[in-house]
């Protein structure tokens, strides 16, 4: 438990005491702003709730991508880990891939100790590997990174090295995945002719293999482990070979569910298990489907799988993706520090709180919500809720547990025990990554659906409810180039809507017109609302009160 909070104090507002009852925010995972088009599961769906509140005055648009989240440029699409960070910590927080982008040019990341160490085990006979995940979608990691990772390798004489790529088709096009091994494989040709011996070793789609968050699927990892470390998986000659081979077996499939294949030489040898003495680099750089494999190399007493063997090696992360935990202990790039979040203001006041969420971003409105801590910042006045995700693909179940969700959330208002609450519906996010539109469509209407009653529920409380997103995910299905939609699988750079739902409002408020509102001016919203004065480090409310 975190005590850092213990010297925090909020000013009680002058202008605003609150209402009676509980301020609960519902943050809709992935349901964006975005044009009126056939590929809008937003615009498509049926949306009574939702259309009624996007017409209300106390309706706005906030940015929730780019450098209003910490990214390194505007061309950046946000993600649910930066979405909820910007919003439990109330203002801007430099983010993984700016951190990482600054490490390399500066080329600080390369005199770190543990970089120097991974060096070493590859000039001492031993092979550098590099396992994560391959595209430029910026979220959980970018090809540039592993690029310059690899041309460092080969400026310090590491003879061999091993990449075992794992398949993106979420944050950038479904089918991609030749397009970046090609890149890499001309890149490995270059460094080869110098007489090196870097290779691909290993694969497959990340929803499949390796990348599971949040404990919800180990069997993902357990692929990832099989075939990264063990060597064991279906074989091929290249990763060009295994790709175009999964292709023909299902023209549907799209990257993120391709599964595990592994490298052979001609004698059917795997081309780079990993052996006593090896480095192993796990290059994303956010943390979440990063810790599982993480703890799966540094845990000794692990048992969430047979890991048949555990090779002695030194493991490494391009972050520290858990800093409470520590895992791992070996990381390249100092992840974010984000103190003072709205949650250890709240608890240095006393106010109870919960957050609720399936497994899918359960982390979301805890870990992330609050600065990357794991657990509770008081557990004497917080509530955290995880509902089981199903494990199975969620366009096949579009509406995941919205309605769990809804339910449980419903009996802790009805206690009356919580001031604050959040809540995460992922159904416009997880299903919108799918790139099945009709799906797409049915999680935004189960989600519709539950945020009307909740809102009800808080109704009758005498509570104010607040609906946003953390980012755009089902507002663009497909793209069209020549008469041709390709599935799009990506989240968008487009807006999320903020809208206020106040049980007993006479007019005591507005919305404020701030220029570049984005997700980072929520925070100070909440605590007007709860009638404190936000800190002064917090980005601006996006109410203002009227003057008396």
């Amino acid at each position: 438990m975190s005590t850092s909070h213990q010297y925090l104090h909020l000013n009680q507002s002058c202008h605003f005491i609150g209402r009676k009852g509980p301020l609960l925010l519902i943050i809709m995972d992935g349901v964006g702003i975005g044009k009126s088009y056939p590929g809008n599961a937003v615009f498509l769906a049926n949306t009574p709730v939702l259309d009624s509140l996007f017409a209300s005055h106390l309706c706005t648009q906030l940015k929730a991508h780019g450098t209003a989240v910490g990214l390194p440029s505007d061309d950046d699409m946000g993600n649910s880990e930066v979405g909820h960070n910007a919003i439990g910590a109330g203002r801007v927080v430099p983010q993984g891939a700016k951190r990482v982008n600054l490490a390399l040019q500066t080329g600080e990341i390369f005199k770190t100790d543990v970089w120097k160490t991974i060096a070493q085990k590859g000039k001492q006979g031993g092979t550098v590997h590099f396992i994560g995940l391959l595209s430029d979608g910026n979220v959980h990691s970018h090809i540039a990174h592993l690029f310059a990772m690899l041309r460092q390798c080969a400026l310090e004489n590491v003879n061999r090295v091993r990449i075992h790529m794992l398949a993106d088709g979420r944050d950038v096009e479904g089918k991609s995945a030749l397009k970046y091994i090609d890149s890499l494989e001309q890149l490995l040709n270059e460094i080869n002719s110098e007489g090196y011996d870097y290779r691909i070793a290993s694969g497959g789609g990340r929803m499949k293999v390796t990348m599971d968050r949040y404990n919800a699927d180990w069997e993902i990892v357990k692929r990832g482990w099989y075939a990264h470390v063990l060597g064991v998986g279906r074989q091929f000659s290249s990763a060009r070979q295994a790709i175009e081979t999964f292709y023909a077996d299902d023209e549907r499939i799209i990257d993120q569910y391709l599964d595990a294949f592994v490298i052979a030489d001609e004698t059917g040898a795997p081309v780079g298990a990993v052996e006593d003495g090896d480095a192993v680099v796990f290059f994303n750089f956010r943390g979440d489907r990063a810790i599982e494999l993480s703890r799966a190399f540094e845990e000794a007493d692990f048992t969430e799988f047979d890991r048949v063997q555990v090779p002695s090696v030194y493991f490494a992360g391009m972050m520290q993706y858990d800093g409470d935990l520590m895992i791992p202990k070996n990381y390249l790039v100092t992840p974010p520090e984000i103190d003072n979040t709205i949650s250890q203001y709240l608890s240095a006041e006393g106010v109870r709180s919960f957050a609720i969420s399936e497994t899918q971003k359960y982390g979301h409105v805890t870990y992330f919500w609050n600065g990357n801590r794991s657990g509770y910042i008081n557990k004497d006045l917080e509530s955290y809720v995880e509902i089981p995700s199903d494990r199975i693909e969620f366009d096949k179940a579009p509406r995941m547990k919205a309605v769990e969700i809804t339910e449980t959330t419903i009996e802790m208002l009805k206690s009356r025990k919580y001031r604050f609450g959040r809540v995460n519906f992922p159904n416009g996010d997880m299903v919108g990554h799918s790139g099945k539109l009709e799906a797409a469509v049915q999680a935004v209407e189960t989600v519709d659906k539950c945020v009307g009653n909740l809102i009800e529920e808080v109704k009758a409380l005498g509570g104010i409810t607040i609906v946003t997103a953390d980012h755009g995910n089902s507002d663009e299905m497909f793209t069209e180039k020549d008469g041709v939609r390709t599935p799009k699988t990506a989240h968008t750079l487009n807006p999320v809507p903020f809208v206020i739902v106040d049980s007993d409002y006479q007019g005591e408020y507005q919305m404020r017109r701030l220029q570049d509102a984005g997700l980072s001016n929520i925070a100070a919203t909440l605590l007007n609302l709860m009638g404190y004065e936000k800190p002064a480090d917090y980005e601006e409310s996006l109410i203002e009160f009227s003057s008396k």
